[in-house]
């Protein structure tokens, strides 16, 4: 099956059912992966669920998880799941988190779908097809002042080499304090995404990431009219392991701060 509008009923079906996990369960045990990096057992039962949902139906597309990782990978399709984009978050009880779903046709996202389960929110879309939230179409903003535009800013690093990391982190940060109207910082790399698709936010600037973490949110800012490329400004793929999302009149002004030595 290769037809994009069947696929999107397909993940509307698997994040539907993740949705209803994360909001029914307490996050329960937590499982440390590394320093100030967890997994709650919400994560692992979202994601036991939905690859077995998605294997039923789509038998033929691999699929790969935050939490336990690859199916073998045969074909050009395969899905990218955050079962709980947000950990972080979601066991604090903030509201702040996120299903995350993308298919990849090769090493382009072509389809997303995420959902914020405690926001009665839930973004979609398909290459060529335009972005959603529910029903309604979407589009990021039409901001062209860097002064005006509030900028998202991903996660600090932890773990292994997170002071040196944290350094560009901290200097891109410094640089856009002096030039942007607010600087957030959401703890989830979806929401960033889906906002600025939404025109909510203007920029969004991650600087480490995995392939579930943005995949879904790709797809939704492009066609939804933003620029996503990685920070050396190349189209982002499947092998970006930083996503830059910014409504096209700010591009010319947001890279060059992040390129910046």
């Amino acid at each position: 099956m290769t037809d994009l509008p069947d696929l999107l009923k397909i993940a509307d079906g698997a994040v539907e059912l993740a949705s209803s996990i994360v909001v029914s369960r307490d996050p329960g045990e937590i499982t440390a992966k590394g320093d100030r990096d967890m997994a709650s057992e919400v994560d692992f039962a979202v994601e036991a669920s939905v690859r077995h949902y998605l294997a039923d139906l789509t038998p033929d597309i691999s699929f790969v998880g935050e939490e336990e990782g690859n199916s073998p990978q045969e074909g050009r399709f395969l899905w990218a799941l955050d079962p709980v984009d947000g950990t972080a978050n979601f066991v604090r009880g903030i509201p702040l988190c996120c299903v995350s779903l993308g298919l990849f046709d090769g090493k382009r996202c072509v389809l997303g779908v995420v959902d914020l389960p405690f926001m009665n929110a839930r973004y979609h879309a398909t290459e060529g097809g335009g972005a959603y939230c529910g029903s309604r179409r979407i589009q990021a903003s039409g901001t062209r002042d860097l002064n005006a535009a509030i900028v998202s800013i991903g996660d600090y690093a932890v773990g292994a080499g997170a002071r040196v990391r944290n350094e560009r982190r901290l200097a891109i940060t410094e640089r856009l304090a002096g030039r942007v109207q607010r600087i957030r910082m959401w703890g989830t790399a979806a929401l960033d995404l889906v906002w600025v698709a939404e025109g909510k936010t203007d920029a969004s600037i991650i600087l480490s990431n995995n392939p579930w973490d943005t995949s879904a949110g790709v797809v939704i800012a492009r066609e939804a009219g933003a620029r996503v490329v990685s920070a050396s400004g190349e189209a982002h793929d499947i092998d970006s392991g930083e996503t830059i999302a910014v409504t096209p009149g700010l591009l010319p002004e947001v890279l060059p701060l992040v390129q910046e030595q």
